[in-house]
């Protein structure tokens, strides 16, 4: 009479589950956008989301390279314009903004602040 083979069986933990799913969710956030933080003061680029932490939140935004300058609007509305190349104040916010550089050819900005309640 043979031996029967003996097939080893391994599970894995929960942890180590839980550890593979994970970096399966960093993995996918590295093929994200950007994605800054702040506590009430945040600098953001064309392309990056960012939260600011407080209401009203500093934001700064860091121009695209270029000559001249553009017209910069937060939520469709004007903020002002500002030299390209530059990183610049655009003012404090008590509401989201998603920021566009019109004229530059990149994607809009945009920064989540908090509603206080």
């Amino acid at each position: 009479m043979k031996p029967r083979s003996q097939t080893m069986t391994t599970t894995l933990p929960l942890s180590a589950t839980a550890l593979a799913a994970c970096l399966g969710c960093i993995a996918g956030l590295a093929l994200a956008e950007p994605h800054v933080s702040g506590s009430n003061a945040i600098t953001v680029a064309p392309g990056e989301t960012g939260t600011c932490a407080t209401s009203p939140c500093q934001v700064t935004l860091q121009m695209p390279p270029g000559d001249g300058s553009y017209e910069v609007t937060g939520n469709e509305v004007l903020i002002g314009t500002y030299p390209a190349g530059q990183a610049v104040n655009l003012g404090n916010y008590f509401e989201s903004q998603a920021i566009a550089i019109k004229g530059a050819g990149v994607k809009k900005a945009y920064v989540y602040i908090p509603q206080d309640m």
